[in-house]
């Protein structure tokens, strides 16, 4: 069976959006990811506020920065669950292909929109 890595330092990580999004409870590993910094979108979208309970979402902005770290966890997804969590994200995330701090390559929801200068 064929499997994706997924990083998440947000509402994925959350219960009720695993068992909502995936139909189960997922185990992961503990990860950094690097050149990134945390910030901050307001969500207005209603599906995922009924799932997070949260209005005020984390956001991985690309620094670029070794030494910027986002810390959160890496779970194993068959690929119809990435193509849930796909469906699950808003616009304003886009999913990329990074190396996290233990080395292993996997998928991450970051900032989509355009980065001012």
């Amino acid at each position: 069976m064929s499997h994706e890595l997924l990083f998440s330092y947000g509402t994925l990580q959350l219960e009720a959006v695993q068992l909502a999004t995936f139909g189960r409870t997922l185990t992961g590993t503990r990860d950094v990811l690097p050149g990134f910094e945390e910030g901050f979108l307001e969500l207005t979208d209603p599906t995922t506020l009924s799932l997070s309970g949260k209005t005020r979402h984390s956001i991985a902005k690309f620094t670029g920065r070794p030494d910027d770290t986002i810390a959160g966890t890496v779970y194993e997804l068959t690929p119809e669950e990435l193509s849930s969590a796909d469906e699950y994200e808003v616009p304003e995330y886009k999913r990329v292909s990074v190396i996290l701090g233990s080395g292993v390559r996997a998928w991450v929801y970051v900032d989509a929109r355009p980065q001012s200068p």
